[in-house]
């Protein structure tokens, strides 16, 4: 039992030094962090030293800069209280020069209405010279020579009108004869319309899509296009043959004198285009401007004069009926033709 105690007393120690290891090496740890902490700090602060040394030196230059502007800031206002003086000065001198010339001013006009008055009295009292009398003869004679010149020339100016009357008689007569070969020129015109709308109006038969509108021929444009389409199509072809046929077989018996044209006139419809048909034409007028001018292009191919044809294009600025039903719209989508003077 003794031996059990002196084994228990023995095992206490090897604790003890662990333990006071322990102790030892949490001690170096912390030092050890102290350490770096103090050199951290102080290399922080070696930093933070030399940026107040620089924001000092930024400080003076500043500093020094400021005096020097407060110094020019005191010579500009002494300038300135120098030049305002001046100014004052000067200005007082204007004011004394004004009511110097004001006076000058008001002895010069009286001035003038004494001289004036002086000249007023001379010429009272101033009596005919016989020289002045021989003057007075002499212009005597030259406004009787001048009154038998007024009086030539108003014999001139008679015969002028005269003439002038019978010259306006010739030019009433010349434009009556004018009017008169006009009116005959436009009766002409009118039978060749005629007769066009007789050829034409055989040559297309009883279609309901062509229809006679005044003195134009109207076409929808569903007879001559496709939708979105500026090319004639092969039944539009089938129908412009017969119009170009006609033309051609009146254009031989019109006047070589009467100066006649066929005007193609494109027309579209007040909808707007869609996304397909708007990669093609900007507008409904450019689309109706470019039908027409395919017109002129086909007709003008089959034989008739380049120059006896006009194409214009009017978008949807002059419907042929109102509203917006697809009848509506389909006649308002229109090709005219009209054979008019040039």
């Amino acid at each position: 039992m003794a031996r059990r105690r002196r084994s228990s007393e023995f095992n206490v120690w090897p604790g003890f030094v662990d333990g006071l290891t322990t102790l030892l090496l949490v001690l170096m740890f912390v030092l050890s962090i102290f350490v770096v902490a103090q050199f951290y700090l102080g290399s922080k602060l070696s930093t933070v030293k030399e940026e107040l040394a620089t924001k000092d030196s930024e400080l003076a230059r500043l500093t020094a800069r400021i005096n020097e502007l407060a110094e020019q800031l005191g010579l500009a206002e002494a300038e300135k209280d120098k030049l305002t003086a001046q100014i004052l000065a000067l200005e007082t001198t204007i004011a004394d020069k004004d009511k110097e010339i004001a006076t000058v001013a008001a002895a010069l006009a009286a001035s003038q209405a004494a001289v004036a008055a002086s000249a007023e009295e001379l010429e009272a009292e101033k009596a005919l010279t016989e020289d002045q009398k021989s003057q007075i003869a002499t212009l005597n004679a030259q406004l009787a020579a001048l009154r038998r010149q007024l009086a030539s020339l108003q014999e001139a100016l008679d015969a002028a009108a005269a003439k002038d009357k019978e010259q306006e008689v010739q030019i009433k007569n010349l434009s009556q004869q004018l009017n008169a070969a006009l009116a005959r020129k436009v009766q002409e015109l009118q039978e060749v319309r005629s007769r066009f709308f007789e050829a034409l109006r055989a040559a297309l038969g009883d279609r309901t899509d062509v229809k006679v509108v005044g003195d134009r021929f109207v076409f929808e444009s569903d007879v001559l296009f496709g939708s979105c389409s500026a090319a004639v199509s092969g039944a539009g072809r089938v129908e412009l043959d017969k119009l170009a046929a006609a033309l051609i077989d009146i254009k031989d018996d019109i006047p070589a004198d009467v100066p006649w044209i066929l005007r193609v006139d494109g027309h579209a419809d007040a909808t707007p285009l869609g996304p397909s048909c708007a990669q093609y034409f900007r507008s409904n007028l450019q689309l109706s401007a470019e039908r027409a001018i395919a017109v002129v292009e086909y007709l003008k191919s089959q034989g008739v004069p380049a120059k006896r044809l006009m194409a214009t294009g009017s978008g949807s600025e002059w419907p042929l009926v109102s509203g917006y039903s697809a009848a509506a719209l389909a006649q308002n989508r229109r090709i005219e033709f009209k054979l008019d003077a040039r």
